[in-house]
């Protein structure tokens, strides 16, 4: 399942976020309302630090609430119909944040992060509706097989040639009504897709991600192994177009190792699920079900391999990625059980349905990724609780890898790994199980502008405050646009 960072952003002169940075110990903030949440003030010890991340409540029951002292929930709203399905991916623009769901999208008015509220609604079905913004476009994944593109189309089983998945296109100029303007066809569909604007900006480039192949499916034929790249013109988008199918296995990819949740598995290499670009530095992170990879896409149109990795000892599915903002470093995460299953507790471990922390060592075609530890939440879930590593993304602290990330039903975490051989949290969100041990939690947690925003799957919209000295220089950071899967330098230009 799926995530999107920075295209144009205004923000603070580097020399003044810098100083920021140093003297942040120093730095008053203004006080708080909540009387358990301490200050954002000069003076506090690294003891002091270290509380905040306890927790307010002990283990949470049905519903209940558990969290670290420095995370309040501003906000929440519930979903509402028609669209009543699974909640997944966010991205961002000026004031609006697009969630999207199994049913279509949700464009939600952010302007005041405690008072969030519903502008629009498009009913257009089709999981898993990953999303993401680029100018007035709005760019969708359909990865189920449809009876045509429309957004009146009805489920049609994959064995019929007639059958449609792919990536649409919204007009979104008119928040309050977005107009559908296009549709491509892609091979297995898009589970996900990334966005990546062309050098010139006059296009922007989607990467999708696709697999899981099957001889019986027309569209879907094995062996797969690659990534279909539709190039969309900014200013005329219904003329979006598949310009290539480019296969970046074509040795196959790893082969797989089969087992269970509890023995250890892997997933067999037949496409990738996320790709996250950092287009400033010409790299592609590829988190691609075994294999993680690193790319040159200088050429937007080619993506040419500088180095692969594998884990078949802990990790099962390469899920997803994330560079740090110098681009030294790549988080990959390991979707174990496929977001359905109860990983966070003794029996899994704490390195199976984690993150992987990779550091990228020397230069141009030589550079490799070299592994340094896992990261995964510290609190044991329930056994009816679905938990995993899933999508998150940095928050922009000068000279700190710092990030915040969902974990299904595990919530929020927000953890440090500047040192990325000894990764910490520091801050934590979640709710206890969901009723009658249903499967659900949070799909994508982001930063954006100064709050955390997560797309709870069943519940639906939660923005949430972290009061931390730590993170308290982020809030000055501003951008007009954030599609996580899109890397940009938050301090330069």
């Amino acid at each position: 399942m799926s995530s999107r960072a920075t295209t144009r952003r205004r923000r603070a002169p580097l020399a003044v976020l810098g100083a920021l940075a140093l003297t942040l110990s120093t730095v008053t903030a203004p006080a708080y309302a909540d009387p358990e949440v301490p200050p954002d003030g000069k003076g506090l010890t690294e003891a002091q630090l270290e509380s905040q991340a306890e927790a307010v409540n002990g283990i949470p029951g049905v519903d209940e609430i558990s969290r670290s002292r420095n995370m309040v929930l501003l906000a929440h709203l519930d979903k509402q119909a028609p669209l009543n399905s699974t909640q997944t991916d966010i991205a961002f623009q000026d004031n609006y944040a697009f969630v999207g769901n199994y049913d279509g999208f949700v464009i939600y008015d952010i302007k005041n992060p405690k008072k969030p509220k519903i502008k629009s609604q498009v009913l257009c079905p089709g999981s898993q509706n990953d999303i993401s913004v680029y100018g007035n476009l709005l760019f969708l994944s359909t990865d189920s097989s449809r009876s045509d593109n429309s957004c009146s189309s009805v489920s049609q089983p994959a064995t019929e040639k007639s059958s449609w998945e792919g990536i649409k296109v919204f007009d979104i100029s008119d928040k309050t009504s977005p107009r559908y303007v296009a549709a491509v066809e892609t091979d297995c569909g898009s589970h996900t897709h990334t966005m990546v604007p062309a050098k010139d900006k006059k296009s922007v480039y989607l990467y999708i991600s696709s697999y899981s192949p099957n001889a019986a499916y027309p569209d879907c034929q094995p062996p797969h192994d690659k990534i279909s790249i539709v190039k969309v013109p900014v200013r005329t988008p219904a003329s979006a177009s598949l310009i290539k199918a480019e296969v970046v296995f074509p040795d196959g990819g790893n082969v797989g190792r089969p087992g269970t949740i509890d023995t250890g598995y892997t997933t067999a290499t037949s496409g990738c699920h996320d790709i996250t670009v950092y287009p400033q530095l010409d790299l592609a992170a590829g988190a691609c079900m075994g294999d993680g990879v690193l790319w040159d896409i200088t050429d937007r149109e080619k993506l040419v391999e500088i180095n692969r990795v594998q884990d078949d000892e802990n990790f099962a599915f390469w899920h997803s990625a994330t560079f740090n903002n110098s681009g030294t470093k790549v988080v990959f995460t390991d979707e174990l059980g496929g977001g359905g299953a109860a990983t966070c507790n003794e029996k899994i471990g704490q390195k199976r349905g984690a993150n992987g922390i990779y550091d990228i060592v020397g230069k141009g075609k030589n550079r490799k990724l070299v592994f340094k530890s896992y990261y995964k939440i510290p609190r044991m879930q329930a056994d009816t609780e679905n938990c995993v590593a899933h999508n998150g993304s940095l928050i922009p602290v000068p000279g700190k890898d710092i990030m915040v990330q969902s974990w299904y039903q595990g919530g929020v975490s927000v953890w440090d790994f500047t040192n990325s051989s000894k990764p910490r949290e520091i801050g934590f969100f979640e709710r206890g199980p969901m009723p009658n041990g249903g499967g659900g939690g949070t799909w994508s947690t982001y930063w954006y502008n100064g709050y955390i925003y997560s797309s709870e799957m069943g519940r639906g919209f939660d923005v949430l405050d972290m009061r931390d000295p730590r993170t308290f220089v982020a809030k000055l950071f501003r951008t007009n646009e954030l599609n996580v899967q899109t890397q940009g330098n938050f301090y330069r230009g």
